[in-house]
């Protein structure tokens, strides 16, 4: 009777074993393994090869890139102004005069210019400010480039990058005036986001780890940065997307101003 147990016992561990490898096998193949290669096909072509580093006109690494849209830039230049940022005036004799005088006379100035930054070879095509305090010594800022390579919809990869500007000071690499970046740069990127998503316009944010490695370094100006390595994309909405979401309003009858001619004795009736 003994053998007799012991080959039964076996034979129930041997069932419950194959159960379980046949359980594992469905929620890999199932649900793991159709979820990861769906977001591998979601992910833009642009990605693949993308750089992580922006340069200064002279070659020297500037700011590292940490969040990435996918849109038109249609959608672009609309998302960010609803979540609050501003474009920057672009760099000439005057805003440069202005924002050095709002900075000392602490004025305000929310378009303020930003210096240039370069990535695949030109600069950036698109930047954003949020000011912070009296004057433009502080303020978030994010610079945009887009990428030559479009996705299965046609909308390209802007690549950017975000960072808090702290103070205005002399570059430690150039000896020119520019602004001094804070050491946090998730802030920033994870404001660009959140701002975004409270304006109602991102259709789905990834995160890909591991894009910054190392994960720290410093910029054109001297300043050191650090980071969780990830970069956040967000597929911002399509117009047809914003109009099915906007809440329906019910429509509103005309004010009355007293009664009107009778359809038989109105004019062309």
């Amino acid at each position: 009777m003994v053998p007799h147990r012991s080959s039964h016992r076996r034979t129930r561990l041997l069932v419950t074993g194959l159960v379980a490898v046949i359980a594992l096998w469905a929620f890999l193949s199932y649900i793991v393994l159709p979820r990861m290669w769906a977001v591998h096909m979601r992910r833009h072509p642009a990605l693949e090869d993308a750089p992580t580093i922006t340069h200064t006109g002279s070659g020297i690494p500037g700011d590292a890139l940490n969040v990435a849209l996918v849109g038109s830039e249609e959608m672009i230049v609309r998302a960010m102004l609803a979540a609050g940022w501003h474009p920057a005036d672009p760099i000439t004799l005057r805003s440069s005069e202005r924002i050095a005088l709002d900075t000392v006379f602490h004025r305000p100035y929310e378009d303020a210019p930003v210096s240039n930054l370069y990535l695949w070879g030109r600069k950036e095509d698109l930047a954003y400010e949020m000011p912070v305090g009296d004057d433009p010594k502080k303020r978030h800022h994010v610079r945009f480039w887009k990428s030559d390579k479009v996705d299965d919809s046609g909308y390209p990869l802007w690549m950017g990058a975000a960072t808090f500007d702290v103070r205005v000071g002399l570059s430690e690499t150039t000896g020119q005036i520019t602004h001094h970046i804070g050491p946090d740069i998730d802030t920033d990127r994870d404001l660009v986001i959140s701002s975004l998503q409270h304006a109602g316009r991102v259709e789905s944010v990834e995160w890909i780890d591991g894009f910054q490695n190392p994960p720290q370094g410093r910029n054109g100006g001297g300043d050191e940065w650090h980071t969780d390595g990830r970069l956040g994309v967000a597929t911002l909405k399509t117009a047809a997307q914003m109009a099915a979401s906007a809440p329906a309003t019910a429509p509103t009858s005309a004010p009355a101003t007293g009664p009107g001619p009778s359809p038989e004795t109105a004019p062309g009736g």
